[in-house]
């Protein structure tokens, strides 16, 4: 990518501040937090700059400085019209708030801290639009688990940042980790991938010296740090490979079979409309039961979900697929 003209450059630097900057009454950011934020999205100038690059817009825009306390802080004039740009729309904000739900766990740490002021600005308009049918949507929708529901496991801030970061910029990440028995070793690893399920984010990584993957539960890792050396990532793996070969479902090697099952009418119903897979067929219907083959992977997952079904499943067939 070519390299901006410098003024270009420094237009581009003033408008990120000026978007960043809140808009009405007892909404302020400090010089630190706007800094922080524009270092995550890359600009490499020092806190000094920021404050006097935001001397200067204050001077130039209808901006006002809170100097109350030693961290100075910024806002929009209460009656200004800020940047000549239009607010968010309710359908802008409706997105944002929803995105910001479903993604806080699987965007990296800095580009979540990046979009928190279009976060914060969202939730802003919608206290001027409570009555709006796109603000009422947030009360006719929801996401729900198929399982019981637990509640999530607590993970540090800054285990995920220092994760996050590693998987983001393809570093090697020192790790302690703790398993359920208490032992806890240390590793270097290649993080791959983050994956959600459930109440538990897992990151899925390879040993140093090893060419398998390993399932490590985000919540049990000690003092993750990010190491200075990058690493490539593995060409044999892939995430849908990983997930189509079943390895989220624990204990999994990989391995497919044709299973083969009869099931109770009234259990097994919702099988011929979300299918257990793509080649799913029903060899057999009757008023009292249906006969049902499907290819899946062999894990704890599936024998969990057989067993969930006590009698009303039988006859149950496992044919390795080579």
């Amino acid at each position: 990518m070519p390299k901006r003209p410098e003024n270009i450059e420094t237009t581009f630097y003033h408008l990120d501040i000026l978007r960043r900057i809140p808009k009405g009454k007892g909404r302020y950011i400090t010089a630190k937090a706007l800094h922080e934020q524009l270092e995550e999205l890359g600009y490499q100038k020092d806190i000094r700059t920021m404050q006097r690059t935001l001397k200067s817009l204050c001077e130039h825009f209808d901006i006002e400085k809170d100097d109350r306390s030693r961290e100075h802080a910024y806002r929009w004039k209460e009656y200004s019209k800020g940047l000549d740009i239009p607010n968010l729309t309710a359908q802008e904000s409706l997105l944002l708030m929803l995105a910001e739900q479903h993604l806080k766990n699987l965007l990296p740490a800095n580009i979540m801290k990046s979009l928190k002021p279009f976060f914060d600005e969202a939730r802003y308009q919608k206290q001027f639009g409570k009555e709006s049918p796109e603000y009422k949507w947030l009360d006719k929708v929801c996401s729900v688990p198929t399982s019981q529901p637990l509640l999530p496991a607590k993970i540090s801030p800054t285990i995920f940042d220092a994760v996050s970061t590693a998987l983001f910029q393809n570093k090697l990440l020192h790790i302690e980790y703790q398993n359920q028995q208490g032992n806890k070793k240390k590793a270097t690893v290649m993080p791959l991938a983050l994956a959600q399920q459930g109440g538990t984010i897992y990151l899925i990584a390879r040993y140093e010296g090893f060419d398998n993957q390993r399932l490590l539960a985000l919540h049990r890792l000690k003092k993750p740090e990010v190491s200075t050396f990058n690493f490539e990532r593995p060409k044999d793996f892939s995430l849908s490979k990983y997930l189509d070969d079943g390895y989220l479902g624990f204990s999994c090697t990989g391995q497919k079979v044709r299973l083969t099952f009869s099931i109770a009418h009234s259990a097994g119903f919702h099988l011929t409309e979300t299918p257990l897979s793509k080649d799913q067929i029903i060899l057999e219907e009757t008023p009292d039961y249906y006969r049902i083959q499907a290819t899946v992977a062999d894990s704890d997952m599936l024998e969990w979900w057989i067993r969930k079904f006590g009698e009303d499943i039988w006859d149950i067939e496992k044919v390795v697929i080579d």
